[in-house]
């Protein structure tokens, strides 16, 4: 591990050179030992794919004391044990109007929709990060078979909740947003509301669960109104 000072109040921890899952491991395994040591002084921890940002306030910790703590705490880390804290379901409508790029996805991939959505909604997908937006989950495990090529030209506008694919990389827009991911779903909850408890963090898991156009409009209409 590389320490690193982050400007005056941030030590960034970096645990690899490459976003895989033996590093995302470490990174969730060195969050989860700092928050159970407790220590006075830290403010936050913000993951990364590679790398752990930890927040302090210089006036009840010193860099250095930070510094040798982390180390410590480095040495003994349990990767292996850094199961998600929790698995945290979505429901989706898959296809139509909520997911337009299903098709697409379908034939790059050599399958039916069926077989995309069944695929897609089978796997917990842990979450790396957080960013981009407030509350877009960065989720790794996505199965070989539904990497799809972005959009060549990014929508101008995604509708909040949409799920899509991006190569590699599946997630979720909890807000309205330009993007260039291939849309195969909605959501009908509000992921992410100014001043509300967040419905998952880095190091949680996300499972989707299909649900068809009715459940949709009901669970859109009461997710709305209560957050």
């Amino acid at each position: 591990m590389e320490i690193k000072p982050a400007g005056l109040t941030g030590l960034l921890c970096v645990l690899g050179k490459t976003a895989d899952d033996a590093t995302a491991a470490k990174v969730a395994a060195l969050d989860r030992a700092i928050a159970a040591r407790k220590l006075t002084g830290v403010v936050e921890t913000v993951p990364g794919f590679a790398s752990l940002l930890v927040r302090y306030d210089p006036l009840r910790i010193s860099e250095g004391r930070l510094r040798r703590v982390v180390e410590r705490l480095a040495e003994t880390l349990d990767a292996a044990a850094s199961a998600p804290a929790r698995v945290v379901e979505i429901p989706v409508c898959y296809g139509g109007e909520f997911g337009p790029d299903l098709p697409f996805v379908a034939a790059h991939a050599g399958l039916t929709e069926a077989e995309v959505v069944r695929i897609h909604s089978q796997a917990a997908y842990p979450i790396r990060m957080i960013g981009f937006l407030p509350g877009f989950p960065y989720l790794g495990g996505l199965d070989a078979r539904l990497h799809t090529p972005r959009l060549d030209t990014p929508r101008a506008a995604i509708p909040a909740g949409s799920v899509g694919i991006g190569g590699a990389q599946t997630g979720v827009y909890p807000l309205e947003s330009p993007g260039g991911w291939r849309l195969i779903g909605r959501t009908p909850l509000r992921l992410f509301a100014p001043g509300k408890e967040p419905l998952y963090s880095a190091g949680d898991a996300i499972r989707f669960t299909p649900i068809g156009p009715e459940k949709f409009r009901e669970r859109e209409a009461a997710a709305w109104a209560s957050r």
